[in-house]
């Protein structure tokens, strides 16, 4: 019992120090799932904080599963990797030091989109993440056949962030 609860007083006390964006020179890399229609993809990103409350980066996905039935399978369609730019406001909306949202902007292969995310840390290292995904100009404006539309819609990212 002893142990048990030296165990939860060591975890309580490492969530209480987790800190979410630390400002300049903070590095965070992300690993998950996007989804969207008609694929479920990996996800990758990595940030890095250029200053108090915003950071650059760099974001990739490539769609593994896909509907086959109308969807090239070409690597083209369906890899895509941005550069993104994030406002991390976790520390100005002040609901917890673990807690990280960040509105951002992102530049890729497939559109000029906007993101929103959400990270939460357990410990100084670990944590999950969301984001939210809307291309705001697409680089085909006409109708997008299928595989034009991977990574071109409204997405959804999921998964696990470290501190590096």
């Amino acid at each position: 019992m002893k142990n048990i609860l030296l165990l939860i007083t060591l975890l309580s006390v490492s969530f209480l120090h987790a800190q979410s964006f630390s400002g300049n020179g903070d590095q965070k890399v992300q690993i998950g799932a996007n989804f969207q229609d008609n694929a479920t993809s990996i996800f990758a990103s990595y940030d890095y904080g250029l200053g108090e409350n915003f950071s650059i980066g760099v974001a990739s996905s490539y769609a593994l599963g896909i509907n086959n039935t109308y969807i090239d399978k070409a690597f083209a369609d369906r890899f895509d990797i941005a550069a993104r730019f994030n406002a991390n406001i976790g520390n100005v909306i002040n609901i917890d030091d673990a807690f990280d949202l960040y509105p951002g902007l992102h530049l890729g292969l497939k559109n000029f989109g906007t993101h929103l995310g959400a990270r939460y840390f357990f410990t100084d290292g670990f944590g999950v993440f969301t984001e939210l995904n809307v291309p705001l100009a697409k680089y085909d404006t006409g109708d997008l056949e299928p595989s034009e539309k991977l990574h071109n819609q409204f997405t959804v990212n999921a998964g696990i962030v470290f501190n590096l």
